[in-house]
């Protein structure tokens, strides 16, 4: 059985994300000088090398980024569907493209809030591509799983198809040449010349419509968070086009009810996600949507079901002795997202356009489909916390589950985090192998079904902040997440 992981506190800074080497690039750039934002990007470029499956060059970022004397803003690294007018639908996986938000999610964050130049940020992920490092466990059984769709991509002599399954070092000399351009040159490396002809390439030749004009004309989004009162304190998540609203409305909706007139927290915490995912396509409305009552049932399973099958991303979060919390997410959506790769870069395309669904969500030139990715950041007094997680529309879920545990009934962080979880998911319940309340559920009418309790369908939590001025960190012991303190 899984001993319960604690929340370690440090001197200089904390860092939590997806894989080890994501963690240990995280602190070199804090023990160089750098700050929590300086961490972060160092922990997801080193992920962009050993997760290839869950996210990379080729995919997006968000994060929320808190500082002391500016509080807390927003950065959307995503990207739009192209502007082409003949793109109406997704169809096929080279219409699932849009353009990469991850590059300039990272010079726009380095820009307004990071301490060291770029490429000392970089530096670390390209070390490890040039040298030669294995990919991350869950993404060699991915390789195998995703084989066709990767040889219809044209990745077939891509090192990491080639080599990655076995274990071994990887080497990705094409990625660390790319890193090493971005880092000295900024944005241009990626969004004009020869890299933005070689992306558009590779998707025209697959048949999809992204052009090298759609690049340019990309830019980061930044902003607000959509906030809401939490038991005394605060917590921010995402704006649109995020599903991170939905967290803002279930813990709203939350408030409203006294916990003894539910069947169970769990039962109300279900009933509130399913809740929410009714507006899962408004939820370009932002903010407004707080004002929209979630109708649930105290006593019984609604059924109403919502939430989606989908498992990749990766998160990171950091946090500085100044203060500085970062909590952020980084994805191409589906394994290896579209599959179609850029030999001359390395790397593997998103296929977000697959988030479009109706109504407003429907598919449209130079649109962005609402993302599942969904960091928040909890203020309570001098206590800031960073809390985020892989899983899709299991995000919302998870991060709901461990705030209700630690603010209604009263667990602490390292104990709300290790427990067993629930997911719902295309009108079941999943539920896992030891959670107190899985017959309790199952009597109150949801369909429940056991998985174990380290299933990837619960989610892997980075946990970083500040407590009393001193930094934190904390994760979970599911997936190949860990944490450490400098």
């Amino acid at each position: 059985m899984q001993s319960v992981r604690q929340i370690t506190t440090g001197e200089t800074g904390g860092v939590s994300a997806a894989h080890p080497l994501a963690v240990e690039a995280g602190l070199t750039v804090l023990g160089r000088g750098g700050n929590a934002c300086d961490a972060m990007i160092a922990a997801q470029a080193v992920l962009a090398v050993v997760a290839p499956a869950s996210c990379g060059l080729g995919g997006d970022m968000l994060a929320l980024v808190h500082d002391p004397s500016r509080g807390t803003r927003a950065v959307n690294g995503t990207g739009a569907a192209p502007m082409d007018a003949g793109f109406a639908s997704v169809t096929s996986a080279a219409l699932s493209v849009t353009v990469p938000g991850l590059v300039a999610g990272w010079c726009d964050a380095n820009a307004g809030f990071g301490r060291l130049p770029l490429a000392a940020c970089l530096a670390p992920a390209v070390e490890l591509a040039r040298a030669g490092c294995p990919i991350c466990t869950g993404d060699r059984g991915a390789i195998a799983e995703q084989a066709e769709r990767l040889a219809r991509g044209g990745a077939q002599g891509w090192g990491v198809v080639r080599e990655g399954a076995g274990g071994g070092p990887v080497v990705q000399a094409e990625i660390a040449a790319l890193l090493e351009r971005i880092g000295a040159e900024g944005r241009e490396a990626f969004y004009a010349g020869d890299m933005a002809d070689a992306i558009a390439r590779a998707v025209q030749g697959q048949g999809g419509l992204l052009a090298a004009a759609d690049l340019a004309a990309h830019r980061s989004e930044l902003g607000a968070p959509v906030s809401v009162g939490w038991q005394g304190g605060t917590v921010e998540v995402q704006p649109p086009m995020t599903q991170g609203v939905l967290l803002a409305m279930s813990l709203q909706g939350m408030q409203g009810v006294k916990i003894g007139d539910a069947a169970s927290l769990d039962h109300l915490c279900v009933e509130l996600t399913e809740a929410s995912f009714q507006f899962r396509d408004r939820v370009a409305e932002g903010d407004a949507l707080l004002r929209e009552r979630l109708e649930i049932d105290l006593r019984r399973a609604s059924g109403r079901g919502g939430p989606r099958a989908y498992l990749h991303t990766a998160g990171v979060a950091t946090a500085d002795a100044d203060g500085m919390v970062c909590s952020s997410l980084v994805s191409v959506f589906d394994s290896f997202g579209s599959c179609i790769f850029v030999p001359e870069g390395g790397f593997v395309l998103n296929n977000r356009a697959e988030g479009f669904t109706g109504g407003a969500n429907a598919a449209g030139p130079g649109k962005r489909p609402v993302h599942t990715l969904a960091p928040m950041i909890s203020r309570s007094g001098e206590s800031v916390t960073a809390l985020a997680t892989p899983g899709a529309d299991g995000q919302v879920q998870t991060l709901l589950q461990i705030l209700a545990k630690t603010g209604v009934a009263g667990e602490d962080l390292a104990a709300a985090i290790h427990a067993p979880r629930w997911r719902s998911e295309d009108g079941a319940l999943l539920v896992a192998d030891g959670h107190p309340e899985a017959e309790h559920l199952r009597a109150l009418g949801h369909r429940v079904e056991m998985r174990a309790d380290s299933d990837l369908c619960f989610g892997g939590v980075v946990c970083a902040g500040t407590e009393a001025g001193r930094p934190f960190a904390g994760s979970d012991w599911r997936r190949e997440v860990w944490h450490a303190v400098l």
